[in-house]
Parts: C-alpha cells; sequence; structure tokens
C-alpha cells in the first residue's frame, strides 16, 4: 500500500472541496492500494473519502485477496447476483452522510458505467477527472520503484538471451515466444508484462503485429519486444537480430535505428521537454531518408503497468525530471520488406538516461 499518495490524494480531495474519489482503473488501484486484480468484467473500486479511512470495494471472491494483499483498511466484496453500484452507493452513504461531490477517473470509467453509479447515487457530482492527478502521482519514480525495475530489466535481458537461443530454422514465433516465456515462469518470473511478441521477416514490418505462425527462414531479421513484471514492476525492451547474413541494405537501415536510438538515450537530460528528446531520434531517422517509416511515438512511461503517463512525443512539451522512467524506441518499418525496432527502458538521472536493459544493441547475427 502506498499510504503516502494516499495521503497526497485525500489533501488534493479537500483544498478541491471534493469529498471523496472512485478510483476504477484496475492499474491505479494496484499502484494506491497494493491489491493487484484484473476483475475483468466485474467492478473494482478504491474509494478515498476526504479525512476518512479509504476502502476497497469489489467481488466478493477476491476479498480474501484484498486482505492478503496488506491493504489495513476495510475491503468490502459484492455477489454476483446483487448490483455493484448500488452496493457501493450504500456504502459509501453510510460512511460519509451527505456526500455529494466525487473524483473520478474519466478516461476509464465507461458512460454505462458512470450512468449506473450516477444511478446509485443521484445526489451525487462526478464531473471531476481525477485522472491527471494519479498521473502526476505516478510520474516520478521512487528509488525502491527503480530499484524494482532494474531486477525486471534483468530479467527481460535474459528473456533476450533465451529467445536468441531458441531461434532455429523452422521455428514459429510463437514457438519462439513460448519458449521463452516457459523458461522465464520456470525460474520463477510470475508474469510477463505484456504478450511476447517475436516477428520474423518482413512480419516485423507491422510495429503492431502479432506473433504469429510464421516459420524462421534463413537470412532475415527477427525483432523481439519483451517485457516481466518484477516485483510488480514491469521492463519494456526491444531488440532485433539477423538469422544469418542479411542484404546490405538491411544492415544499413538497422545502422539508422541504433543510430537514432543512441542518440536519444544519450543526449536525454532534466528539463528538455518530451518533444525535444523525441526529435533528437527523429531527426536522425528523417535525415536518412525513412522519416515516413518511423510511425509512433519515441517512447512511453511504465513503472507498476507497463504503458503510463507520460508520452514521448513530437510537440509534447513535458518538461522532463529526475527519476521519471520512458522507453526510447525508435524504429522503422518498411511493409514488404523488414522492420527493425530498438528499445530499452530507463530513469532520468542527473548523468543522464540509465536503461534497465544492458542486452547488446550492436548488429548481431545469429
Amino acid at each position: 500500500m502506498n499510504q503516502s499518495k494516499l495521503n497526497e490524494l485525500n489533501n488534493w480531495l479537500q483544498h478541491n472541496n471534493l469529498d471523496g474519489a472512485i478510483i476504477t482503473n484496475y492499474h491505479s488501484v494496484a499502484y494506491l492500494s497494493g491489491f493487484e486484480s484484473d476483475p475483468i468484467e466485474r467492478v473494482l473500486a478504491l474509494v478515498i473519502l476526504s479525512g476518512k479511512n479509504p476502502f476497497l470495494f469489489g467481488p466478493a471472491l477476491e476479498v480474501n485477496s484484498m486482505q492478503e494483499s496488506g491493504w489495513p483498511y476495510t475491503a468490502i466484496g459484492y455477489q454476483d447476483q446483487e448490483n455493484p453500484w448500488r452496493k457501493l452507493a450504500q456504502h459509501i452513504q453510510n460512511t460519509s452522510k451527505g456526500s455529494q461531490r466525487f473524483a473520478i477517473e474519466a478516461d476509464n470509467l465507461t458512460v454505462h458505467r458512470l450512468n449506473a453509479l450516477q444511478n446509485a447515487l443521484p445526489t451525487g457530482d462526478f464531473s471531476t477527472d481525477i485522472t491527471e492527478k494519479i498521473n502526476q502521482l505516478r510520474l516520478i519514480k521512487t528509488s525502491s520503484e527503480i530499484q524494482h525495475m532494474l531486477a525486471a530489466g534483468q530479467d527481460a535481458d535474459r528473456a533476450f538471451e533465451i529467445g536468441f537461443q531458441a531461434l532455429h530454422a523452422g521455428a514459429s514465433e510463437l514457438e519462439v515466444a513460448a519458449e521463452i516465456e516457459y523458461q522465464l515462469k520456470k525460474s520463477g518470473v510470475p508474469s510477463m508484462s505484456f504478450d511476447t511478441l517475436v516477428q520474423f521477416g518482413d512480419h516485423a514490418a507491422d510495429p503492431h503485429g502479432t506473433t504469429s505462425n510464421r516459420a524462421l527462414k534463413a537470412n532475415e531479421l527477427v525483432l523481439f519486444d519483451l517485457g516481466t513484471m518484477t516485483q510488480n514492476y514491469a521492463s519494456d525492451a526491444s531488440r532485433t537480430v539477423a538469422f544469418g547474413a542479411v542484404p546490405k541494405d538491411i544492415h544499413d537501415i538497422y545502422d539508422v535505428v541504433l543510430h537514432a536510438q543512441q542518440a536519444a538515450q544519450q543526449q536525454a537530460k532534466i528539463g528538455m521537454t518530451a518533444g525535444e528528446l523525441d526529435h533528437i531520434a527523429r531527426q536522425v531517422i528523417e535525415e536518412a531518408g525513412y522519416g515516413q517509416y518511423f510511425n509512433h511515438r519515441l517512447g512511453h512511461g511504465l513503472g507498476s503497468s507497463v504503458h503510463e503517463y507520460p508520452s514521448i512525443m513530437p510537440d509534447s512539451h513535458l518538461i522532463l525530471q529526475e527519476n521519471m522512467v520512458f522507453s526510447i524506441e525508435p524504429g522503422i518499418y518498411i511493409p514488404g520488406t523488414a522492420g527493425i525496432r530498438i528499445e530499452d527502458s530507463g530513469y532520468l538521472s542527473a548523468n543522464g538516461f540509465i536503461p534497465f536493459t544492458q542486452t547488446t544493441k550492436n548488429f548481431t547475427v545469429l
């Protein structure tokens, strides 16, 4: 549980004359309460009432897990046949008489769920969005959080090693990904931070593609994009390697991506904007003539979840600060030819960007 952040939110509620906050993004719930669960279609909420103790609310089948997670306050469950919003509203009314103004995560609470909440608590005003405040709370990592992510980076490095060793002619992308995840879980890594992405040859030209049954052929590139959840914190990294000899023009494109990634990583510093950092990498790729093939932002934040605020993207005026954590992942994706991405996640220090992963980025032929 993150008591200092809960206290900060409580102070924010009082400062803004709000009676409470209803947090429904399960990543936010986990960050603040220490209880990790994806409720899927069920309702999970952390309710913070101004000047009072918070409480967790969720499926009855998870109440024991809430308590065992170290949550020291009340945990309330509802049965599947019950109306969760009505039960939640009843507990709010019983705990805090006359509460009216509540903050919600507007980017998470669907229209259907907001209507259900409004119907259950018709006197409530849910017009205040707490999303940006929570983003700001998660933006600057503590030294403990950074240590967890350094450990996650070490697990990602092991994943690359496993993946490289699993490559052989005729192997499918799914087979290689499965070997990575099997070996990591066998060694005690509880889960990946996202589904492991392995793409061969021209299949990697789709940067948000999927791992498929495509078989590996000699003399083509292999793109790995992977991460682990280690001590409840995420890693996220990408490497592109060659399986046998590849044409010189493909090697040259790799060098452009590597130059862009290294330039951004080496020049990242406290006080510059996210847009300025994106421009450093993007300019390298544009000057090499591949600007149209770099079709995504340079990076994103991560922490207790693999995608967090902020976005490192063009025109962002966000000032980069010490102990911010984000990825640097330029890529070039040429349909029908190849896709190349090189990514490290790391934290910003007084000495610059410190990556969590150390797997070589030199052009590697396996």
